[in-house]
């Protein structure tokens, strides 16, 4: 895949509307630690790095419009280091945690928030590799 600093790198990324660009480009910086890497027009998008993972937001327009109250349209998961301290950053910040950090069978501690425009979040940090046979997944080899 060629490069270009025009867009970011990873493969796949999330484009999330927001009622105000700047103003969530700065809470999703303080809050879950992004770092804004590309800013198109004053509040049009930003493109917004997270280790070697991105997410655009963009502003509301057209049919583009940010959760409503009581509506989940999908989640993000973002890996981290250190789940506890991550959900603190986040509370300190005004982020509604959804669920405490929790550790699972399948050897991740996660933790849920939901952003100021309704936009939900999974942090989750690794603490083990775990095959998935051993809690009731399944390894697929592809073709």
């Amino acid at each position: 895949m060629r490069a270009n600093r025009s867009i970011p790198a990873a493969t796949v990324i999330p484009v999330l509307t927001y009622p105000d660009v700047r103003e969530a480009v700065s809470w999703l910086s303080a809050a879950f630690g992004f770092t804004e890497q590309v800013r198109i027009g004053e509040n049009h998008r930003a493109q917004l790095r997270f280790g070697t993972g991105a997410v655009i937001v963009a502003d509301q327009g057209g049919d583009r419009h940010a959760p409503r109250p009581g509506e989940v349209t999908h989640a993000v998961m973002v890996r981290v280091e250190d789940a506890h301290a991550h959900c603190n950053q986040a509370r300190a910040h005004g982020a509604r945690i959804l669920m405490e950090p929790t550790d699972f069978e399948y050897g991740e501690r996660q933790y849920k928030a939901e952003d100021p425009a309704g936009h939900q979040w999974t942090f989750s940090e690794t603490l083990a590799d775990i095959a998935p046979e051993t809690w009731g997944g399944e390894s697929i080899t592809p073709a």
